[in-house]
């Protein structure tokens, strides 16, 4: 079997059209979202009622709970650096408005969301088993990505969150980053996504058209914008 794994879109539609696009030419026999589905883009509306039009089972991302529990993000603010405060301003600033955009009903569509998705050999979650904010970085070391995600007691385990995509295989266990829909952080402004089969995981990149994007975050109205589209400029994080 094989299974897809498409995680942060982050509200960007024209990567995600991409994303589904290429689906159709890599026919995975599952897929599943990995969160982190409308705050960030220019379309958090839409790309919630796709998501329910495809029918697709998924995890809830940090940002999809901030939507719904605006304590969420307060909580994480008070535990962080005062270096990140502007982040974390600006993250509020923009989660009122798009909590606005996509109205009550997808709001508790979120709530609904599970944090774990578990499937044969597989276990899917945002970021960690134990937090939807904080996760490993592609530099951690086995030890650390052991003692994360073994307590999942799967052979494969796939997260999101970070924006940059890796797969490491150590003894029993294969933990990968599915990557990002939109706002990767490792220089490639190309959509990814996960694939896997009986080899194992593998990141599939999907060119779009990031202008449009760029242009549809400069008439979409949603405060920030400007901020995101650099990053999607960029495929780089920056600070507000």
């Amino acid at each position: 079997m094989r299974i897809a794994i498409v995680s942060d879109i982050h509200g960007n539609l024209t990567a995600f059209e991409a994303v589904v696009a290429d689906l159709r030419h890599t026919s995975p026999d599952l897929i599943f979202h990995g969160g982190d589905l409308a705050d960030g883009g220019a379309s958090p509306a839409q790309v919630v009622d796709r998501i329910r039009d495809l029918g697709w089972q998924g995890v809830v991302g940090n940002t999809d709970e901030m939507l719904f529990d605006a304590g969420s993000l307060t909580e994480f603010a008070s535990q962080s650096s005062q270096n990140l405060q502007p982040l974390f301003t600006a993250l509020e600033v923009r989660a009122a408005a798009t909590r606005e955009a996509i109205g009550e009903e997808r709001l508790a569509w979120l709530r609904t969301l599970p944090r774990i998705q578990f499937h044969d050999r597989l276990a899917l979650v945002h970021a960690s088993p134990k937090s939807l904010w904080r996760a490993p970085s592609p530099e951690a070391g086995d030890a650390e990505l052991e003692g994360v995600y073994s307590p999942l007691d799967r052979t494969v385990t796939v997260y999101g969150h970070i924006h940059r995509s890796y797969i490491r295989k150590m003894p029993g266990m294969t933990v990968a980053n599915s990557g990002s829909v939109s706002l990767s952080y490792d220089g490639d402004r190309r959509a990814a996504y996960l694939l896997l089969d009986e080899a194992g995981p593998s990141i599939r990149r999907v060119e779009y058209d990031v202008e449009a994007e760029i242009k549809a975050l400069q008439v979409c109205g949603l405060p920030h914008s400007g901020w995101v589209a650099r990053m999607l400029g960029t495929a780089s994080f920056q600070m507000p």
